[in-house]
């Protein structure tokens, strides 16, 4: 058995060795051969490397969404869209979180109204988004609610990059007939 496997040692010696020397000749004549091939193929690759670096600033683009926020003292309303406000991405209110319909405006239900929006838009590969908040405007209330604050720090603590508040309530530029005719209202 050591005689065998000393044989097989010396065998697979003699192999590299022949490799080794066989290497060294198609190396010799192999460059004579290819060098002119391998010119142009070398300014080719610098052409490439130069324009690699201009195509190395690229970066993924990340979705960007709209977050509307209507909030009054009865209701929040959020509606997430793409920048133009065509395409609905998600939405949700407070009354579909909250079973009473006294706590539908509160802070709370603001909240987990929030918390629906920002995982479906995080499901669908949006990490920054631009907040508008809107109160009732016009000869209603012309401040938002309790939920849209409470809206907007639920964005933030969930990890969302927001990149612009804006307050986008309707306000009269001039008088407006308020309902109720001109006794007002009768009780």
């Amino acid at each position: 058995m050591v005689i065998i496997m000393a044989e097989k040692k010396e065998e697979k010696k003699e192999e590299k060795a022949k490799e080794k020397k066989a290497e060294p000749k198609e190396e010799k004549e192999a460059p004579a051969k290819e060098e002119p091939k391998e010119a142009p193929k070398e300014e080719a690759k610098e052409e490439s490397k130069e324009e690699k670096p201009a195509e190395a600033p690229k970066k993924k683009k990340s979705k960007v969404a709209v977050v509307h926020v209507f909030s009054s003292k009865n209701d929040t309303i959020i509606t997430a869209t793409d920048l133009s406000g065509a395409e609905t991405l998600a939405w949700a209110s407070g009354g579909m979180v909250v079973k009473s319909h006294r706590e539908e405006g509160r802070p709370y239900a603001a909240m987990q109204a929030a918390t629906r929006v920002i995982n479906s838009l995080k499901d669908k590969g949006v990490y920054l988004v631009h907040v508008r908040i809107r109160a009732p405007g016009g000869v209603g209330s012309k401040t938002p609610g309790g939920g849209a604050q409470a809206v907007v720090r639920t964005i933030a603590r969930t990890g969302v990059r927001i990149g612009r508040i804006e307050d986008v309530t309707p306000l009269p530029t001039d008088s407006m007939k308020r309902k109720g005719g001109r006794r007002g209202r009768r009780v």
